[in-house]
């Protein structure tokens, strides 16, 4: 993983201004739409994101105070505001959230990332690795919007060749189903090599580039895959060698 936070902070602005660009021409019709998110609107997909700018800045505050990270008694007061908002104010609010908690990951000093500690879900997170779990649910976020407008969409690439580097912390989070696999997977764009081992437990880690592969896919598919986004109507070419993809789907329900 990148442990310079610069990379990532960039990546986040790059996220921030693609949602920007994705969803302030939006009409209220639009942005009632519903998203890739199944349960959420396009409107409501923006209420998340803003709720969740408002939570990381909680999280900045408690890492440079070097206090305990808030908790849900701080965040559900939040989520009822957004979640009481109409669709224009929910996409207007969210993208000025948005942009102020960016800017404050921009505004850290190298006194203030070198001190950012964070004792956060189970894992000592410094300012790369907060910025990163930010960058991670607004990447996939921003495709849920931006897909709902256009069949096409990616996910930006310099925030995948950030994520990939990451998606073994994510591989746990599955459906493990029971059933023994070993899964050789290799990615392009940019290339890495993994191994998945599924039964009563999920993990996704580096392997060895030298074995052949029994799946080769993109880079930004993988990172769909694993959070739940690589639906057949959304999977790009992949090469598979006795995988059964709609398997893996299903381990992989996505969150």
């Amino acid at each position: 993983m990148e442990t310079d936070p610069g990379p990532w902070i960039r990546a986040l602005r790059h996220s921030h201004d693609v949602l920007r660009a994705t969803a302030e021409p939006l009409t209220e019709d639009q942005l009632r739409q519903l998203s890739y998110a199944s349960e959420w609107s396009i409107a409501q997909v923006l209420s998340h994101l803003g709720s969740q700018a408002e939570i990381f800045e909680l999280f900045l505050d408690a890492g440079l105070a070097g206090q305990d990270p808030p908790g849900m008694e701080q965040f559900r007061p939040i989520w009822a505001v957004w979640d009481g908002k109409e669709p224009q104010a929910q996409a207007a609010d969210a993208l000025r959230a948005d942009d102020a908690t960016t800017a404050r990951f921009e505004s850290l000093t190298d006194d203030e990332r070198a001190r950012l500690r964070l004792k956060a879900f189970g894992r000592d997170l410094d300012v790369a690795a907060v910025a990163g779990m930010r960058l991670s649910e607004h990447a996939m976020h921003t495709w849920d919007v931006a897909v709902a407008l256009d069949p096409a969409a990616t996910i930006a690439p310099d925030a995948v060749a950030l994520l990939i580097d990451t998606v073994g912390q994510v591989a746990p989070r599955g459906k493990a189903d029971g059933q023994h696999r070993q899964v050789l997977i290799t990615t392009t764009g940019p290339e890495r090599h993994f191994l998945l081992e599924t039964g009563d437990t999920i993990t996704l880690t580096p392997a060895d580039g030298a074995a052949t592969p029994a799946l080769t896919l993109s880079a930004e598919a993988l990172l769909r895959l694993v959070y739940g986004r690589l639906d057949a109507a959304h999977t790009p070419q992949v090469e598979t060698a006795d995988v059964n993809l709609d398997e893996l789907r299903a381990i992989f329900p996505g969150f």
